[in-house]
Parts: C-alpha cells; structure tokens; sequence
C-alpha cells in the first residue's frame, strides 16, 4: 500500500457522501429475521466440522453509562442503579455458557473486545466474574496468542483500577477522550480533565498494556481549528501507541440524545474537513502511520506492521492484526461472524431475558453469504486493509474473470482514476495517495446491494 497520505480538498468534498464503513459485507441493513436461531445454531456446527477450525473471537456489549453523553449514537442505558448491571450480567453469564456449548472444546479464544455502553460500568470484581466464565466457555488462548481489549471512560476508573484490569487478563485499552477543551465538553456533557487521562495512561504503561489507544472525535459542537489543535498538541504528548479519530455525525432525527445538542453550537460543514485536514497533518507529522478510515498508529505498533506485511484484517471492531476468527458476539445488539454467516442479538434487555430463560439464544436476525457475497466481500476487504486488489489472487480464488464480473464497478470507478485516486492496471485495482481517504467511496462500487442516496449511513469523510 502506498505510504503517502495527501488531502486534496476539492476531491474530499467531492466524494464525501453517505456509504457504509464495511466492517461486514454484506452490510447490517441485508441482516433480516428468516435467519433466525437454528440457522446460527448449525452455523456453528459446520465452522467446528471444517479441516482447520478457526480460533474464537469474543466481543461483550456492556450497555450501561451512569451518564449520557449527547453526541453518542451506540445502544446504551444510562442509570445509576447497579443492580440492573448485576442482573445484565447473570443473564450474560448464562448467554456464554449456552454459547460455548456450540464451539468444540480444541478451539481458543485468541480475541476479546469490551464495549459499550461502558464495559468499566461493571466493578472490577464483575469483570473478574466475566472473565472466569468467558474462560470456562471458551478456553482462553495462551496469553502470548491473546489480544484482550476494553474500552475505558477515563471518568470511571482508578489508577489502580487499570492495574487490576491488567491482572485480569487485558493487555490493551481504549480510552475515550474525544476533546479536551472544556467548552466541548461541557457541550457534549462528557466533562473529563486532561490530568485524568494522563494518569490512567501512565497507569497503563506502568501495568504492561500493550496497547494504549486513544480515541477523537472531530466535528463536536464549538470545535475550532484552535482548540482541536490544542487537544492534538496534548494527545502526540501523550504517544498513545494508537489514535481513532471519528467523525462526528450529527443525526439528531435519528438518535434522540444529539437533539440535547444546540443547533447554532454546531460547526459549518467546512469545518469538519478542515479538522480532518489538521488532524492528518499534525498525527503524520508526528510519526503516526495512517492504517485506513479513522486509524493512526505507531511505526512499531502491531497495526502498522500488519498494514506493512500485508497481515492487516477488519471486522466489527475495526482493523485487527489477527488471522480470520469467527467472532461470538454477546450481550444485547452484538453482532457475529461465525462460518459464511452473520447474525445479531435482541436490542432489549427484556427480550434477551426472555430468550434466555426460555432456553434460547437471542439471535435476532442474521444473514448467510452466498458465492457473489464471499468475493465481494474479498475484494472490498483487499481495498479496505491493503489498498490494492490483486485481479488473478481473486480469480484463482473464485474462479471468475475479474474484468468481466466487475465490468460495471470499474466503469463506475474511472471517474475516481481521472481524479487520480486511484490507478486501474492490467492486473490490479491500486489506490493512490490522493485516494486513500476515499476507500470507502471505493468499495461501494463493489456493493451490489448499496442503493442510490442510501441516507442510512455517515458520510465517508
């Protein structure tokens, strides 16, 4: 992959437009409820049944936060009664059992993934509880094969705290930051000190973590070029070994929390690049690697030697260094890969209750790919991890003549080659420097369910 990164901003605000982030393909919106509980059932199955079954990845949602943060769109519970997390998790504990059933015991679990809501809601001796079970069902890996995260609201936990999370078995941590200007924050009620967070990220370096991430947002109500500037001063500081730098996207129709947001306290539209553009420049500049969509890491972090090695994976955690998993996902709305098959969880906490005590699983919904789905989905992943797409690897893999089966994708795709985003080859499909802000754009030429206008997604800048 090239290892330029240029904004051109006239050809950013060309193709920024709505599209899917391609953590899955087919996307969620194909997910539909004939795929119900024994088709995951006998999902599993055939994922034991073939030569060599892939190891497990698990990701936990924890819905709960003791407070709501007005720009945030993820499924959550905002209460302070604890009691609700502790019954949250007996039903959780009783999900995982029922799940690992399904999984031969010769499987490891090399991955897990916290995430909320607020994982570090639950007191260190419930995640301790959450970890003797997951173990017991799903037979951690050596801790040498292991990649156990969670996601931490610096406003929730201890210096001390983040030792004992070390001791329980995570070895990298993602700490939602977001601005550190406290104007931002006060206008999106998540008010944390700039002290706060480089304690805990001291903390984690004195514990052994791994990993430390931090996350951003850009595109926050009273953001300016200035006090973004200020917040990335303090963050390159900090050298978290990752960066995730969101963009906002203001959806007040759609999720009922943005609306507690004031409309004038909102940047122009402008705005918004011109803080990706800053953000670009100051991380680059600083020595970060830009992975793909909102990624930055260090030159020796594992992300970048992946991208490097051409190892790099993506699921619905984001980029990942790990080997293909079929991935377990637990909790309410949490969302799996296993076998050629995806599927989700209820979205209540109520239905997932009573799934459970029935004797259920709380699959929802799901969906099962077919031949066309599985190359396309290779070849969105190609661009999305590696930049490139190789037309005889994806032919001697499925049998097809690359230019003939995608003859309209690549005709949608000159446009972006004019542009010199990215180079169409003889052998290959190769984005460029100028393009690589744009793979999302890229990748939905080959979606073959994205619809016209689809207004359901975030914009792809």
């Amino acid at each position: 992959m090239q290892d330029e990164l240029l904004f051109n901003r006239p050809l950013v605000e060309k193709y920024d437009r709505p599209g899917p982030r391609y953590t899955s393909y087919p996307t969620a919106p194909q997910f539909h409820t004939a795929f119900a509980e024994d088709d995951y059932r006998a999902a599993a199955e055939r994922s034991n049944r073939v030569a060599s079954p892939k190891p497990l990845s698990v990701y936990v949602h924890i819905p709960f936060c003791k407070s709501l943060c007005y720009y945030c769109a993820c499924n959550k519970i905002i209460t302070h009664n604890t009691d609700r997390a502790a019954e949250y998790l007996a039903w959780l504990e009783r999900e995982i059992e029922v799940q690992g059933a399904l999984f031969d015991d010769t499987r490891r679990m090399t991955q897990l993934h916290l995430g909320g809501g607020t994982p570090t809601y639950l007191t260190n001796a419930q995640l301790g509880e959450l970890m003797a079970a997951l173990d017991a069902a799903f037979h951690f890996a050596e801790p040498a094969a292991r990649e156990f995260s969670l996601e931490v609201d610096p406003r929730t936990v201890s210096p001390i705290q983040i030792h004992e999370l070390h001791a329980l078995g995570f070895n990298r941590l993602s700490f939602g930051v977001q601005d550190f200007d406290p104007e931002v924050q006060k206008a999106v009620n998540r008010e944390q000190s700039e002290a706060q967070v480089v304690e805990l990220v001291e903390a984690a370096r004195e514990a052994g973590f791994q990993s430390v991430s931090v996350d951003l947002i850009y595109g926050l109500p009273l953001q300016t070029v200035a006090s973004f500037d200020a917040t990335l001063d303090k963050i390159i500081a900090l050298r978290p070994d990752r960066i995730a730098t969101y963009s906002y996207a203001h959806l007040p129709e759609l999720f009922k929390a943005q609306r507690l947001i004031r409309p004038e306290d909102m940047p122009p539209p402008e705005r918004k690049l011109e803080l990706l553009e800053l953000t670009i420049r100051r991380l680059t500049e600083a020595g970060y690697v830009y992975i793909g969509m909102d990624h930055f890491a260090l030159p020796g972090d594992e992300l970048s030697l992946a991208r490097e090695n051409g190892t790099l994976q993506r699921n619905f955690q984001g980029y990942s260094t790990h080997a293909d998993c079929d991935i377990v996902g637990l909790g309410i709305t949490a969302i799996g890969k296993v076998g050629d098959t995806y599927s989700q969880n209820v979205k209540e906490t109520a239905q997932y209750q009573h799934r459970l005590e029935s004797g259920r699983l709380p699959v929802m919904r799901g969906y099962r790919l077919n031949d066309d789905d599985r190359l396309r989905r290779d070849v969105i992943n190609a661009l999305m991890c590696h930049g490139r797409v190789d037309f005889a690897d994806i032919e001697g893999r499925h049998d097809i003549d690359f230019r003939d089966t995608f003859a309209d994708a690549l005709e949608q795709l000159t446009e972006m080659a004019d542009d010199g985003l990215i180079a169409i080859r003889e052998d290959a499909l190769e984005v460029l420097p100028a393009g690589r802000l744009m793979m999302r754009n890229l990748a939905m030429a080959f979606d073959a369910y994205l619809k016209p206008a689809e207004g359901r997604f975030s914009r792809t800048v």
